[in-house]
């Protein structure tokens, strides 16, 4: 039988670390000159300030499997907690130490037992979690966050957005991305994305008649 040809459209899985690592950079220079009322901002993850995401993306970028395995062991299975500790070890004494730590890994290619779409995805949208209530707005590349939502469409690894969009139809307006049949639910891929991660003020800008159950879906979760 013939190999397949990979999709001229479509990244290969060897050429996700370089997105990775452009998100990276992109989040890194919009933090650059935030002051520290700024650092202190609740961002749109739960509970977390948007130095505690940053440093979050640091520990993601941190740890590998073993390491990741430790840490699990050592919280017993929680892993709530596991996030949180290595979220610690990653926040630095002042602001500028979480940037600079952050930095340190923009081109890393380390990362738990997860796919590397997965730290795509993280990147995607912790950034957003962070430059959403700054005020700060960055144009991703439509293809970047298309091969994030195509992900995230068919997966409930890292966050349940297979399920919360169970049922309903998911077209952007911006891009190539549909998926799903039902109710519709239409808006830019950006939006969409940030939706089936579960971020309710996303939901603000899209249309059609799947909006509501969506938006019920992202705030139970």
């Amino acid at each position: 039988m013939a190999a397949t040809e990979p999709r001229a459209d479509r990244p290969r899985v060897t050429d996700v670390w370089p997105l990775v690592h452009a998100e990276r950079a992109a989040l890194a220079a919009d933090l650059a000159d935030l002051t520290d009322e700024q650092w202190a901002t609740p961002s749109l993850c739960t509970e977390l300030t948007v130095r505690e995401v940053l440093a979050h993306l640091t520990a993601g970028a941190s740890l590998n499997t073993v390491r990741w395995m430790a840490g699990v062991i050592r919280c017993r299975f929680d892993f709530d907690k596991q996030v949180a500790m290595r979220l610690a070890e990653q926040l630095g004494a002042t602001p500028a130490a979480t940037l600079e730590r952050f930095r340190r890994v923009i081109t890393s290619t380390t990362k738990p037992p997860l796919p590397a779409v997965a730290l795509l995805g993280e990147s995607i949208v912790h950034g957003e979690d962070i430059r959403r209530p700054l005020g700060i707005r960055r144009d991703h590349p439509i293809e970047t966050i298309t091969r994030v939502a195509e992900y995230y469409q068919g997966s409930d690894l890292v966050i349940p957005a297979k399920g919360r969009i169970g049922g309903l139809r998911l077209v952007a307006g911006d891009g190539p991305f549909t998926t799903g049949s039902g109710p519709r639910v239409s808006g830019t891929t950006l939006a969409l994305t940030m939706a089936m991660a579960g971020r309710t003020a996303y939901c603000d800008e899209l249309e059609g008649d799947g909006v509501a159950t969506l938006r019920d879906r992202c705030e139970t979760a």
